[in-house]
């Protein structure tokens, strides 16, 4: 894999802020839901994730930075800085004889061997050494499954309500997972060992969630938001009415004299944030005017609100 710095448009200093919110600008461009006809979308689209993966994991992108992993996560140099090479073996300077260097006045191997297994050791991140082993012939520990990246798609009101989701893995088994608070486009969420099988133990399976729109209401944060039609009847004198949330529908008192526009708040029925906390759902009131109503041109016939309504538009 490529620079996974490079993959994902952010310099090498940049916050985990920054990784995330560019993350989620290129997940949602190159999600292969919207790249149906782009066969190379589903590639793509697991190279940023894998990408995101490296430079979240504090420990992988600190390896990467100093050169010891590449952008897969594997070692760079498993045999280190020293060793092999245009001169053989290093040692203090004297004669040379078949590509070994040695001192005149005795090779110290104790040396050698700390620049052959030691250096080896430094090299791949404290696990390694020569061919896999480290001092003392110990074998260091095998390497792990690869990640598997896969897409949840959740619906709004699954998303708000953190409804439990179920889903398939590779190998054909189903997880039950719950929903993180917070949950939002792009929100990830890691299952330890279920990703590709590995010498060293499975890889992880990360998860990116992907909230469906609705077709009424709109998140606004961890608020809810929808328009509710009411008739000229409700307005002017006030009602009762019926109206959806994402926990099923409730009664709203319309307040006698309401116009179009005005915004009433049903506590506690929005998302669950990061926090534990519910946001609420914001109904905005839009008064439905019935087109060619004889019966309510006759009733208005002779009367005319004079009020000035658009005096502070200035005309």
């Amino acid at each position: 894999m490529a620079d996974p710095y490079s993959i994902l448009g952010v310099a090498r200093g940049a916050s985990e802020g920054d990784i995330k919110k560019a993350y989620r600008t290129l997940a949602k461009t190159h999600h292969p839901d919207r790249n149906k006809d782009n066969p190379k979308a589903a590639d793509k689209f697991a190279e940023i994730t894998r990408a995101y993966d490296l430079l979240t994991d504090k420990d992988k992108r600190a390896r990467f930075d100093r050169g010891e992993i590449d952008g897969d996560g594997n070692p760079t140099n498993p045999f280190g800085g020293g060793g092999f090479g245009g001169g053989g073996f290093g040692g203090r300077g004297g004669q040379q004889g078949g590509g070994f260097e040695f001192n005149s006045e005795g090779a110290d191997f104790g040396d050698i061997f700390e620049g052959i297994f030691g250096g080896g050791r430094r090299a791949a991140g404290g696990g390694g050494g020569f061919g896999g082993f480290g001092r003392g012939g110990r074998a260091g520990p095998p390497p792990k499954g690869a990640n598997t990246a896969y897409r949840l798609a959740v619906s709004f009101v699954d998303a708000a309500t953190l409804a439990p989701q179920r889903i398939t893995l590779q190998d054909g088994k189903t997880i039950d997972l719950k929903l993180p608070a917070g949950a939002e486009t792009g929100t990830q969420m890691r299952l330890s060992g279920k990703g590709q099988p590995g010498a060293g133990g499975a890889g992880d399976a990360i998860v990116t969630i992907e909230v469906k729109p609705h077709p009424f209401y709109t998140r606004d944060g961890d608020n809810v938001r929808l328009d509710l039609p009411i008739t000229i009847n409700e307005a002017v004198k006030g009602a009762k009415v019926r109206v959806p949330t994402v926990d099923g529908p409730v009664m709203l008192g319309v307040p006698a004299g309401s116009s179009s526009g005005k915004t009433l708040r049903l506590k506690g029925r929005g998302f669950t944030g990061k926090n534990g906390q519910r946001g609420d759902q914001l109904v905005t009131l839009i008064v439905d005017v019935p087109a060619a109503d004889d019966a309510l041109a006759s009733f208005l016939e002779g009367w005319t609100d004079t009020r000035p309504v658009r005096g502070n538009l200035g005309v």
